[in-house]
């Protein structure tokens, strides 16, 4: 791992540091401490997905133009912004505006620091590089998740102004940080300088490149749009869990991603990625099976526990299964000089997901307990066709990277002709 690529996993380590720091809180913060109420909080959330759809599709032609490190470190200076303002908002405008800007400062960061990982990696180190991104992202967001929650008290709007502090200090730091990244010279665009709506008209008319999307959509309004909504709703609701027990599921969700991740990279880096991703359907589908058990069963409740911090286990594998799979095929579909164009776009659907996930979810898992799983039972099925039909849009090496190391593969993905001996 060079210099650079050390410098952007620190980036990404403290980005998901950030979020993990003061997220979980904005509610209690706003609803409470500043005593603004449950719409106006539920408004704060709202603005974050909201923000994130509005700036995502112009942060794609921003990295194309000029490049991931400028819109990265614009991304940091707004997020620290919008971090200081919100500690420090007291009406409910301005706390709708502050949310704003970390919102949309935190979902640029997202496409920016991938794109720099496409830049600074190669197919052969792509894999790792994006294994390793996501595990410092769960670690981040794990690790600042428990201290934040150990600073703030609810009866001291004080500690949360300081909590909101930190994380802006921690932003501008980064900004120092990053300014030290020696990127490699990006590769010139083919062709004449795409203008926005050329950009979009071939990433629309890259088949494999849309089935992706598409498939990225459901991977994320079945699986992270549910993790603090639906799924936990129903949890309390039909399973009976109490409130330790999700924090034990959300705890081994990130536990066997932790413990996982570089156990499956071995064995998905041989595997063809099209595959990787309909397997993890099918792992979804079980763990769908046992938070249906969970809730529906009759057995105990230490049973009922148990079946039910499964499904967070086995989401935390397939997770695990997936990001040294589909990061990189997003980077090995996008032409060259426009990966930030398709990190955008990717990093834009699954944010559309993650708004609808929980607003779908949420009163389903909370009272319609039966219809809740068979319905994401039938989504993590839908993945694995799909998977496979986007198996059939792939050239064989963007679908099994490992094939341009043991063999030539001609273009039409017919193996090359053999060079004679002597040569």
């Amino acid at each position: 791992m060079g210099a650079a690529m050390r410098r952007i996993h620190v980036g990404n380590a403290l980005s998901a540091f950030g979020l993990g720091f003061t997220v979980p809180y904005l509610y209690v913060y706003v609803a409470q401490v500043r005593d603004l109420g449950a719409v106006t909080a539920g408004l704060v959330l709202a603005v974050f997905a909201v923000a994130a759809l509005v700036v995502l599709p112009f942060a794609g032609r921003a990295i194309v133009r000029r490049g991931p490190l400028p819109v990265l470190l614009a991304a940091l200076v707004t997020a620290a912004f919008g971090a200081l303002s919100l500690g420090l908002a007291s009406s409910a405008t301005t706390v709708l505006l502050s949310a704003a800007a970390l919102g949309a400062g935190q979902a640029v960061m997202q496409p920016a620091l991938a794109t720099m990982i496409v830049d600074c990696s190669t197919a052969e180190t792509r894999s790792r590089a994006f294994a390793m991104q996501f595990f410092l992202a769960n670690l981040g967001l794990g690790i600042g998740g428990l201290i934040g929650g150990h600073l703030v008290d609810a009866s001291r709007a004080g500690s949360f102004t300081l909590l909101f502090a930190i994380e802006a200090v921690m932003f501008l730091l980064l900004v120092v940080i990053m300014s030290t990244v020696r990127m490699p010279h990006a590769p010139k665009i083919e062709g004449s300088a795409p203008q926005a709506e050329g950009s979009w008209k071939q990433l629309l008319g890259n088949r494999a490149m849309v089935q992706l999307c598409v498939v990225g959509f459901v991977l994320f309004f079945a699986c992270y749009g549910q993790f603090e909504s639906g799924l936990s709703a129903y949890g309390v609701e039909a399973a009976g869990i109490s409130t330790s027990a999700l924090g034990t599921a959300l705890a081994a969700n990130t536990a066997m991603i932790v413990v996982a991740q570089f156990a499956v990279l071995k064995f998905v880096e041989r595997r063809k990625r099209s595959r990787v991703i309909a397997a993890v359907g099918l792992i979804w589908a079980v763990a769908w099976l046992a938070a249906g058990y969970a809730g529906l069963g009759h057995g105990s409740r230490t049973m009922a526990t148990a079946a039910f911090i499964s499904t967070y286990a086995l989401f935390g594998l397939g997770e695990a299964m997936l990001s040294p799979t589909v990061a990189p095929l997003v980077a090995d579909l996008a032409p060259t000089g426009l990966a930030g164009q398709y990190n955008s776009a990717f990093a834009l659907v699954k944010q559309l997901a993650l708004a609808i996930g929980p607003a779908v979810g949420g009163p389903m898992g909370a009272s319609l307990h039966a219809p809740y799983i068979v319905t994401f039972l039938l989504f993590s099925l839908g993945i694995t066709f799909l998977a496979v039909r986007l198996g059939r849009q792939l050239t064989p090496v963007q679908n099994q990277p490992s094939l341009a190391k043991s063999r030539v593969v001609a273009q039409g993905g017919a193996p090359a002709e053999p060079l004679p001996a002597n040569v």
